[in-house]
């Protein structure tokens, strides 16, 4: 939206010697702005809603299976490489000092248990033993580098000219961000003056909104898959896609100038901690309210080096592109239509949205608001590549066993009936058992549904259902229930 004409930056805010950032003038300046992203954010997010809410984006389901998915997924990460590549290559020596603690936390250490003293119980103190390299493989990786580059940056290892190779590895690069961020800080609904709204603002959000839920149902497959959980029903993507939308909504209420989505990266970070308890999500959510208003906090992470982010992302997007392609394990591909058609939607979400973003100007319909949408749209990979993998998948002939929905939606109808994902996609806090139980209730597309003998499938709670499975030898393979 702000690419428009109208909403370009003048030359005199630019320019640093010629802009005071404190002058009501400048302030005006970016203030308006955010105020029109926020109206657009708020009127884009309440299509969202409707679309989850709705049940739309679950009846949408029937006709997306893996040739779908697995372009989507993977065009999340491939596009980014180089992003990931250009943080990495800011200083290589500390990208793959990251690099090589996550792989060596996550795949050589994740068995090796470390008692802990515990205090509770039948034997009050004692010791546990805790996998800790496997649970917290980033985040440890993260802090040693992150420290290595402070110890390196105070004994000015790391050269202190601003154009040399290596500068931008320091920790003290953005030191004042930290001496300019107040202590507190709280957060209000239009802090920013009144939100505006405009007709070109609200279709570039809207088209970035549809982006976001295609990437969105790829995320929810993904995190199922890489914690060992059953798909998703349809009742909770559509619960999930609504969620998303309301928080779109808040947030373009509290003018962040953005929305929110499911974070593909965090899908690596699950990926390769195994980590897939609810409970740890619900207390980082907290975690980051805190941070929040605590502004020294928050200002505190700005001064992770930018090679540090670099290494991870180079290892969380190679994960979210395997999990992609993961996906045809169902479907046949000795098939040269199957091949045909992910091999074309991989290769266009990677070349259209390139090719668009060099030549905008060829693009121009006369019509600004149109000029966006198609803009958006066609610089988004994962809405290219899953859109060709939808069209050609239902239009070109083949089997449902050659497609891959056979297997796909038996997976599918199980995870509607199973006891375990009734558990794992239920509401929380016995919501689902307490209100779902109603026939009112039962029309609504984002409650879960009642089985056969006519009790809430959200009877089973998800501890009864841990203890169960971990009684019998089965179970979620690679969630780790978080002790909170």
């Amino acid at each position: 939206m702000l690419t428009l004409p109208a909403w370009k930056c003048p030359e005199w805010t630019l320019n640093a010697t010629l802009a005071n950032i404190s002058s009501p003038e400048f302030t005006e300046e970016w203030q308006k702005r955010i105020r029109e992203l926020q109206g657009a954010i708020m009127v884009a997010s309440c299509v969202q809603m409707l679309v989850g809410f709705s049940g739309l984006i679950g009846f949408l389901m029937r006709f997306i299976g893996p040739l779908t998915i697995a372009p989507t997924i993977s065009l999340v990460a491939l596009p980014l490489f180089d992003s990931a590549g250009h943080d990495a290559g800011i200083h290589w020596g500390i990208s793959f000092l990251t690099i090589f603690l996550i792989v060596l936390f996550s795949q050589y250490l994740k068995h090796i248990a470390i008692p802990v003293p515990v205090y509770g119980g039948e034997k009050r103190c004692h010791t546990s033993k805790f996998y800790m390299f496997q649970v917290f493989p980033v985040l440890l990786a993260l802090c040693i580098s992150w420290l290595i580059c402070f110890v390196l940056t105070a004994t000015d290892t790391f050269p202190l000219v601003p154009t040399a190779y290596g500068y931008q590895a320091r920790t003290d690069t953005k030191g004042s961000v930290l001496s300019q961020a107040p202590w507190f800080r709280f957060p209000y609904p239009g802090q920013w003056g009144l939100p505006t709204i405009s007709l070109a603002g609200v279709f570039g959000i809207i088209a970035g909104v549809i982006s976001s839920m295609v990437e969105s149902v790829g995320d929810y497959y993904a995190c199922a898959r890489l914690v060992g959980a059953p798909p998703p029903p349809k009742h909770a993507i559509n619960r999930g896609i609504g969620i998303e939308g309301l928080g779109c909504l808040l947030a373009g209420a509290w003018g962040t100038g953005n929305g929110t989505t499911s974070y593909s990266e965090n899908v690596g970070a699950l990926g390769i901690t195994g980590v897939g308890s609810r409970r740890v999500t619900v207390v980082a959510g907290c975690v980051l309210l805190v941070m929040g208003v605590l502004g020294k906090v928050g200002a505190a992470f700005a001064t992770i080096p930018p090679p540090v982010i670099g290494g991870m992302f180079l290892v969380m997007f190679g994960v979210i592109s395997a999990v992609g392609i993961s996906n045809l394990q169902y479907v046949d591909m000795n098939s040269s239509r199957n091949l045909f058609i992910f091999g074309f939607s991989i290769y266009c979400g990677l070349a259209i949205p390139n090719w668009v973003n060099k030549n905008t100007e060829k693009l121009q319909t006369g019509i600004l608001q149109l000029d966006q949408v198609i803009q958006v749209l066609l610089t988004t990979g994962m809405f290219v590549g899953g859109f060709l993998g939808f069209l050609l998948d239902n239009t070109i002939p083949g089997s449902l066993e050659e497609r891959g929905l056979l297997a796909w939606n038996r997976i599918r109808e199980e995870s509607e009936e199973t006891a375990m994902a009734s558990a794992i996609y239920a509401l929380p806090w016995g919501i689902g058992t307490a209100f779902c139980t109603s026939r009112c209730f039962q029309v609504l597309p984002f409650c879960p549904q009642l089985d056969h003998h006519g009790k809430g499938k959200t009877s089973v709670s998800q501890s009864t259902l841990a203890s169960d499975a971990s009684s019998s030898g089965e179970g979620l393979p690679m969630v780790k229930e978080s002790p909170l």
